[in-house]
């Protein structure tokens, strides 16, 4: 019966944890002014007027490039504290950090292979 207690917090949680984010979204749908025109609704990018059709293709290889390096830069934030901290880890924070490193290398040759990595 304790372990049941123990998780009620957990269970209360997760049943009231929706409100938060819910509550200010209404509040700002239903206390916000809403004036639309046509000039509010038009598109806008950095003060230039559009030229042409404002949909435009562009490739897919631009955001994978994106991504593939921003997944490597949060790698080095993350390996950081445990290159500094490599002489105090034990056994298992050493094989954590090899395996994190292993992972990441073979999504870097994956990446590679899958010509992610070739800027045309």
């Amino acid at each position: 019966m304790a372990v049941l207690n123990e998780w009620a917090f957990v269970g209360v949680f997760f049943a009231i944890a929706w409100v938060f984010p819910v509550l200010p979204i209404l509040g700002a749908r239903l206390l916000a002014p809403s004036k639309p025109n046509p000039l509010k609704q038009s598109t806008y990018e950095c003060g230039v007027e559009t030229v042409g059709d404002t949909w435009v293709q562009f490739k897919v290889q631009y955001y994978i490039y994106g991504l593939v390096f921003l997944v490597f830069d949060v790698e080095i934030v993350l390996l950081f504290p445990w290159a500094l901290a490599y002489n105090q880890l034990d056994f298992f924070a050493f094989g954590a950090g090899l395996l994190f490193i292993f992972l990441l290398a073979d999504a870097l040759i994956y990446a590679w292979r899958k010509g992610a990595l070739e800027w045309i």
